[in-house]
Order: structure tokens, then C-alpha cells, then sequence
């Protein structure tokens, strides 16, 4: 309700107020004391000052005099006063009851003002809250205009950010015309001011300022501030800046140790790179001299060299296979293409990709056992387990590749009712190599991570890790039965055939 409509409002429960207490009063009239009549018309004052304020009061005054005048001092129905008495009861009625006007009105103004003051406190605490939390630079500028746009009530709120020129990063309100756009944030080469309370075609500017460091630029359209609510808006300024610059240093520090991150990646790729190429570059070349140069060979050392040549390069072939499926897992172009498949089948898929020479050792039990994955990211998490078990192995120990459901009840670990448990498989790989520590087991799936103890590379462990994962799916390490590493991954059973067992404790 506006200033006036209140005044207005507050003057007709005053009049009407006094029409009441003089009808109710006048049939009392000879037995009342002119005292206890103006005691009575002090009640129309008060309700009148409570709604409308004082203006509302003094015309309720007004009113009052007049009917007590007229009604309640003789001779009755004139507003001729007559003897000296009347007179002094008239003015001290009229200056008592602009001095409860003055009192009420200023009670009234100063709840109004506590109330006031209050919920700016309020508000300030909340955005303070607001401010306060970890939030994208993009969200926080659009929370500090929406709550100015709520708190103050201007046209429109536009918040300027300074990048190679100020340019306007949120705003809240009207839509702003291009005029409003053009003169907030000008072209280069023109001069933009950041005084605060700067005015230009109404537009109110506020500095973001912290510690003395320019911030941005705050500006407001249509707002009518007083002293309090200015200096208020400059308080709102101040935590917005701060919580702005703070926005800003976490992104830098995000974007540095991104980059740190990038560079260590990029070191550990070219030492991953340059150790596992040097290796089967290096005996490929030896092989493919000694071809060259030596004419004498017979036919036997022929092939095992030629055969050594294509085994490397089986080696260098998975290499880079790897490191393509490494790059696809950082731009996070894995789709999955699910169906059920055996386990056998995967495993047979795993070895075709690395070829013959470690295809006599592996001992394979896996049943008849039937998964819902993608065969081709899953074979290949197989195949760099297995190889990875092949390299670390003594190359006499064989390496064990095994199979099992297990039942994962849905109600938890407690929870044993077998009419509602889902069957998940578990494939382990297990080596006789030197293990992976007890430290070291989370470590080791990191990309390019070479453990000292065990020397087990982590590229393809990385991306085994990733593939069981985007399957939604579980893979850590723990200790083989005969010694060395046992990997285990879990896959969605789909057609299980054998009897499942307990899952473990």
C-alpha cells in the first residue's frame, strides 16, 4: 500500500471512529463527564495514527475537536465554546491528542524501521549464505543480480565483468534495450567510468571493489534509494565482490591444476611411450639387420627371427591400441553395445589379441558361465589383465584365468532372501608374479603408474579399469592363492548355468 492510500485509509477509521464513539456517547450524555468524553475520543486518534500514520492522526484530531465541540460541551449542537473552562478542556484535548499522534506515529515508525532493518539483515545473511558457497562464476553473477533485482526492486540489474573490456555477465529485470546495453558496456577505445553512485539517464553504478582490487561493475535502472538503502546496496557490492574474486581464484586455481595435471599426464605419456617403444623397436631393428646382413642364416634362424619381428609388433600394436583406447576415455566417446556372451568366448576374444605365445599358459576355468556386457570393451579389459599376468609371471608359472556367480542381494549385505537376489559374476585373473602391496592397490590402476615393487605398467590397467567401470561395474586387486596378484572384475550375469555361491563376507 502506497504513502497516501494509507493516509487516506488511516483518516477514514479515524472519522469513523469518532462517528462511532459519538453516537454510542450522545443517548449517555448526562451522565458523562466532559473528561470521560475526550478520554473516549482519544481511541479514534490512535486507531486512525496506527493505520495511516500521523497525518492520518492529525486529521483525526481534527474531527475529534470538532465533535467534542459540538456534541459535548454546551450550549450542545453549536461550536460556540462559551465559558473559559471549555476553552482550556478544547486545548488541552487538542494538545494531548496531537502528542499521542506524535507518540503512536513514532512507535509505529520504528517497528516499521526494526522491521525493516531486520529483514535487510536478513536477506544480507542469507545472500552472505549464498555467497559464501561453492558456486560456477557463471551461477554466482546471476544469484547476485537476482537477489539485488529482489531485495531493491529497480527496473533492471546488470552486472559487468571486466575481460578485455567490461562486458556484461548477468543481468536480472527488464530485458535492457541496445542503447542501455551499448552505453553500460561501450565499444573500444571509449572511456567507461566505475565511480560508485556514478549517474547516467537514471542508471545508478556501484564499484565492485575488493581490497582496493576493481571487481566488476554493478548497475541499476529505476531504483529510488534512500541513505540506509544505499549504503545497504554498497554492503550487498562489497560481499558480491568478495564472493566474485573468490569465484575467479578457484577457477584459476582449477585451470592451473588442470594444467599441471595435463602436463604430467603429457611427461608420464612420453616416458610410457618412450620405455614400452624402445623395447620392441629396438628388437625389431636388431632382427631386421641381422636379416639384412647375414645371408648365411638357414632357414630355422629365418623364421625365429621373422617370428620375433611379428611379435613385436603384436607388442607395438597393442601399444598404440592402447593408447587410442586411453584417448577415447578422456573425451569420453565410450559407447556400450551390451548382449549376453560367455565368459569363454571373452576369453578367447582376449587371447586372438595377443596372440599365440601366451595362449600356452594360460589355464582357463570359466564354465559355461553367460555375461551382459559389451564383448568388445570387455575382452579387451581381459586381454590387458591377462597380459599383464603374463609379463610379471615367471615364464614357467602359469597363469589362471577363473569364473563365478556369486548372488549380491538387493536389501544389502544382510539382507538373504533368496527369491530377490540378482546373480553378478565375478573373473579373476591370477599370476604367480610379485604382487602388487597392500598401499599400492589403488595406485596401481592409475594411468602411466609404475609401481616400484612390482613394475606393473598402468595404461592398460587404466583402461581395464575404465571399461569395468563404464559398465557400472567393480575391479580391484588382492592377493593371489599361490602367491603374485589376483585381479578381479565384475560383470552382469546374464543366463547363468552353474549353481551360484555365497557372495564373499
Amino acid at each position: 500500500m502506497t504513502s497516501m492510500r494509507r493516509s487516506w485509509a488511516g483518516a477514514l477509521v479515524a472519522v469513523a471512529g469518532v462517528a462511532l464513539a459519538t453516537a454510542v456517547m450522545v443517548p449517555l450524555r448526562p451522565h458523562l463527564a466532559g473528561a470521560t468524553c475526550a478520554l473516549v475520543l482519544v481511541i479514534p486518534v490512535v486507531a486512525g495514527v496506527a493505520v495511516g500514520g500521523f497525518a492520518s492522526g492529525v486529521a483525526a484530531v481534527v474531527v475529534g475537536f470538532l465533535a467534542y465541540d459540538f456534541f459535548f460541551i454546551k450550549p450542545y449542537g453549536t461550536l460556540s465554546v462559551g465559558a473559559a473552562e471549555n476553552w482550556v478542556a478544547l486545548f488541552v484535548y487538542a494538545t494531548v491528542m496531537v502528542v499521542v499522534a506524535r507518540v503512536v506515529s513514532a512507535q509505529q515508525e520504528a517497528r516499521a524501521e526494526a522491521r525493516r532493518r531486520e529483514a535487510d539483515a536478513r536477506r544480507l545473511y542469507v545472500l552472505s549464505e549464498l555467497l559464501m558457497a561453492e558456486k560456477p562464476l557463471g551461477q554466482l553473477v546471476s544469484l547476485v543480480v537476482t537477489t539485488i533485482q529482489t531485495a531493491f526492486g529497480p527496473e533492471w540489474v546488470a552486472l559487468l565483468l571486466p575481460e578485455d573490456q567490461l562486458r556484461v555477465a548477468a543481468t536480472a529485470g527488464r530485458e535492457l534495450r541496445p542503447d542501455e546495453l551499448e552505453e553500460l558496456a561501450p565499444g573500444p577505445g571509449r572511456l567507461q567510468s566505475l565511480g560508485t553512485g556514478y549517474r547516467t539517464s537514471g542508471v545508478m553504478r556501484v564499484a565492485l571493489t575488493a581490497d582496493g582490487r576493481p571487481i566488476g561493475l554493478l548497475a541499476l535502472a529505476g531504483g529510488d534509494l534512500d541513505p540506509y538503502g544505499w549504503e545497504l546496496l554498497r554492503t550487498y557490492a562489497n560481499q558480491a565482490a568478495l564472493a566474485i574474486e573468490r569465484s575467479q581464484l578457484r577457477e584459476q586455481a582449477l585451470r592451473s591444476q588442470l594444467l599441471e595435471q595435463v602436463d604430467r599426464w603429457r611427461g608420464a605419456m612420453m616416458a610410457a611411450v618412450s620405455h614400452d617403444l624402445r623395447t620392441p623397436l629396438a628388437t625389431v631393428k636388431a632382427a631386421v639387420s641381422t636379416l639384412r646382413s647375414g645371408p648365411e642364416l638357414d632357414g630355422d634362424d629365418r623364421r625365429e627371427l621373422l617370428g620375433l619381428i611379428e611379435d613385436q609388433t603384436d607388442n607395438l600394436d597393442r601399444l598404440v591400441r592402447n593408447l587410442l583406447d586411453m584417448t577415447r576415455i578422456e573425451a569420453g566417446q565410450l559407447e556400450l553395445r551390451r548382449q549376453p556372451v560367455a565368459v569363454a568366448e571373452l576369453v578367447e576374444m582376449a587371447l586372438e589379441s595377443l596372440g599365440a605365445p601366451g595362449a600356452g599358459r594360460l589355464v582357463v576355468d570359466v564354465g559355461d558361465v553367460v555375461v551382459d556386457v559389451d564383448p568388445v570393451l570387455m575382452a579387451q579389459a581381459l586381454a590387458n589383465l591377462v597380459d599383464n599376468a603374463l609379463r610379471l609371471s615367471p615364464s614357467t608359472d602359469p597363469v589362471t584365468v577363473r569364473a563365478r556367480p556369486v548372488v549380491e542381494p538387493i536389501g544389502g549385505p544382510d539382507y538373504r532372501s533368496d527369491d530377490q537376489a540378482t546373480a553378478t559374476v565375478e573373473v579373476a585373473v591370477e599370476d604367480r608374479g610379485p604382487g602388487v602391496p597392500w598401499a599400492d592397490r589403488e595406485r596401481v590402476f592409475e594411468m602411466f603408474n609404475r609401481m616400484g615393487g612390482g613394475g606393473r605398467a598402468g595404461l592398460g590397467l587404466t583402461i581395464a579399469k575404465a571399461f569395468v567401470e563404464a559398465h557400472g561395474q567393480r575391479i580391484w586387486v588382492e592377493d593371489g592363492p599361490d602367491g603374485g596378484a589376483r585381479f578381479v572384475i565384475t560383470m552382469a550375469g546374464a543366463g547363468v548355468q552353474e549353481p551360484p555361491v555365497p557372495v564373499r563376507a
